[in-house]
């Protein structure tokens, strides 16, 4: 990935984040309602800056705070009480896929747990699988927190896309077609990124029978 000289925030657009460039933040505000973003000259500056924001929005005090955490979490179809889970390591980033049939249109998105925040959503990118979905989910949250400086641990739900990280390979049987040629364009940048890269974070499987569907889940079940 190109190193980049601005980062945006995005706190009232179509999908809030953290973007490293413009043309991606650019969708998040057009077309928008009284969209509101800004540039930033550090993905660290960025960062504090995405996260004051929604404090300063969500939260005037710590009723407010835990309110909007929980209606988040109703939103993304958590259990109501992953956030008292002793065993859940709460400054971790939650990963997840969706996929309309097999192959089809996949999408992928990353939530901060103690925030409930979104952190970046992907897709409808056509062609794909549940698991390429997930792999693409997985190495998009290691690369914004290179770009922003930080570590934090990954939650997955997904074998299959925690191995192809950790081995550096994906294994499927899907052909790149026209219908596709963006999805697998994605693929190759993550095979490049994860070999010209290294990171600290820990990426952990998310244990559904025990603490419910992961947070960062579509609710689509």
């Amino acid at each position: 990935m190109s190193k980049n000289s601005k980062y945006y925030v995005v706190w009232n657009g179509h999908n809030p984040g953290v973007y490293d460039n413009w043309d991606d933040c650019k969708e998040q505000v057009i077309n928008y309602p009284n969209p509101i973003y800004k540039s930033f000259s550090s993905p660290q500056s960025a960062a504090q800056a995405y996260r004051e924001g929604f404090a300063k929005n969500d939260s005037k005090d710590l009723a407010n705070l835990i309110s909007g955490v929980s209606k988040h979490r109703e939103h993304t179809g958590a259990p109501a009480d992953y956030f008292d889970n002793p065993e859940i390591d709460l400054k971790a980033w939650a990963v997840d896929a969706a996929c309309a049939g097999n192959p089809g249109p996949v999408e992928y998105r990353g939530v901060e747990l103690m925030t409930g925040k979104e952190l970046f959503r992907i897709g409808p990118l056509e062609g794909g699988t549940n698991n390429l979905g997930e792999f693409l989910a997985i190495v998009h949250a290691l690369a914004l927190m290179d770009k922003m400086g930080e570590s934090h641990p990954i939650y997955s739900d997904s074998v299959s896309g925690m191995a192809w990280v950790r081995n550096k390979v994906i294994k499927t049987t899907l052909k790149e077609n026209d219908k596709n040629a963006r999805l697998f364009d994605m693929l190759r940048r993550a095979l490049n990124w994860l070999n010209t890269h290294t990171y600290s974070a820990r990426i952990m499987k998310w244990d559904t029978p025990r603490w419910g569907e992961i947070p960062a889940d579509f609710g689509r079940k």
